[in-house]
C-alpha cells in the first residue's frame, strides 16, 4: 500500500526584494541612515554637504526580504557641470527604484531646498514615497511634532500621498529597524537579488577611494569645499609575503583643483596627509579584512569640476 503525503497547506512565506533610495537635500542624513540599516560603513558620511558622489548600494538581508538601498547625491540647484551630472544621476535613480524615502532633518525648518525636491518627487507618480524625519536626537518632542505636521502638509500642498511619515535617529539607533519594516512591504515579491552576506555592490576600489576622500575632507572642512577627488591607481597583494601575513599595497592619488590647495591637504611637514592616511587605512583594513600599506600622493587637476574630460577621468 502506498501512502501519499498530502501537500502542505501552509502558505509559503512571501519574500520581497527590491530597491529603495533615500533622497533629500545635501546633508539630510541619507548616508548615515544607510550605514545604520546595513550595519556597516558602506556610504561615505561627512557633515559637509554633497560628499556622496557615487550611487552606493547597501544591502539589508532578512529572512523574508532583501532591501537594497541606493544612496544618491543630494539634489541641489547645480552651479557646475559636476552638479548637473549629479542631479541627472538622482532623477534617473528615482525613476528606477521601487520606493523612495525622502529624508528631512528634524532640526531644520523646511526650506526651499526641500520644496524643490518635493516638487520633483511629485512628478514621479508611480513610485511609493515615505517621508523620513531624520536627526530626531537633536530636537525636543514639541519641535519634532511641528516638523511631522509640516512634512504632512508639504505632501498635501504638492499632491504627494506619503505611504508613511516616520521619525528616526540613525545616530542613536532609534526606529532604524522600523524604517526597514515600512520599506519592505512596498517592494515587489521576488527571490533575493544578491548573495547572502553581500553588503554592497560597489567595486572595492571605489569604496576605498571614498574612505580616503572622507578622511581627507575631515581635516579641511572649512577650507576646501568640494575640490577633493580620489582615484585608486592600483591595489596589489605584496609579493613574497607568507600566506598568514598578507599585505595589500594601495596606491592612490588625491586630486585638488589648484596648487594653492596642496599645502592645505598636505599640512605642515606633511602631518595632515599622514593623518588622512592613518584614519582611512583603519577603515580600509576593516572593510577588506586585511593589513594595508597605503601610499598617498596629492596632485592638481585644474578646475576639474567644470571640465568634462577631467570629470570622466576622475570617474564622474
Amino acid at each position: 500500500m502506498v501512502v501519499m503525503s498530502a501537500p502542505s497547506t501552509e502558505p509559503q512565506a512571501e519574500h520581497h526584494a527590491g530597491f529603495a533610495c533615500f533622497v533629500g537635500r545635501p546633508n539630510a542624513g541619507k548616508s548615515t541612515l544607510t550605514n545604520a540599516l546595513v550595519g556597516q560603513k558602506v556610504a561615505i558620511t561627512s557633515n559637509r554637504p554633497q560628499t556622496t558622489r557615487h550611487t552606493v548600494r547597501g544591502i539589508v538581508h532578512r529572512e523574508d526580504a532583501q532591501l537594497i538601498l541606493v544612496d544618491t547625491p543630494g539634489l541641489h540647484k547645480p552651479r557646475t557641470l559636476l552638479g548637473e551630472r549629479l542631479n541627472d544621476v538622482v532623477r534617473t535613480t528615482w525613476a528606477e527604484v521601487d520606493v523612495v524615502g525622502f529624508c528631512l532633518p528634524a532640526n531644520e525648518k523646511l526650506g526651499p531646498g526641500d520644496r524643490f525636491i518635493a516638487k520633483e518627487l511629485a512628478g514621479i507618480k508611480k513610485t511609493p514615497k515615505i517621508a523620513i524625519v531624520t536627526k530626531t536626537d537633536l530636537v525636543d518632542s514639541k519641535t519634532l511634532a511641528e516638523q511631522l505636521i509640516a512634512v504632512d502638509q508639504l505632501g498635501k500642498d504638492l499632491g504627494i500621498e506619503w505611504a508613511e511619515i516616520i521619525p528616526v535617529s540613525a545616530v542613536k539607533d532609534e526606529q532604524v529597524g522600523l524604517v526597514a519594516d515600512l520599506l519592505i512591504p512596498l517592494l515587489p515579491e521576488s527571490p533575493p537579488l544578491y548573495p547572502e552576506g553581500d553588503l554592497t555592490d560597489e567595486p572595492e576600489q571605489v569604496m576605498v577611494a571614498e574612505l580616503i576622500r572622507e578622511a581627507a575632507l575631515e581635516g579641511v572642512r572649512d577650507e576646501l569645499p568640494h575640490s577633493i577627488a580620489v582615484v585608486v591607481e592600483e591595489m596589489l597583494p605584496r609579493e613574497g609575503r607568507p600566506a598568514d601575513k598578507p599585505l595589500l599595497d594601495i596606491h592612490a592619488n588625491v586630486f585638488i583643483e589648484r596648487s594653492s590647495q596642496k599645502g592645505i591637504v598636505i599640512g605642515p611637514k606633511g602631518k595632515r596627509l599622514k593623518d588622512v592616511g592613518m584614519k582611512s587605512r583603519k577603515h580600509i583594513e576593516a572593510l577588506l579584512g586585511t593589513p594595508v600599506f597605503l601610499d598617498l600622493h596629492v596632485k592638481v587637476a585644474k578646475d576639474w569640476q567644470r571640465d568634462p574630460k577631467q570629470l570622466r577621468r576622475l570617474g564622474f
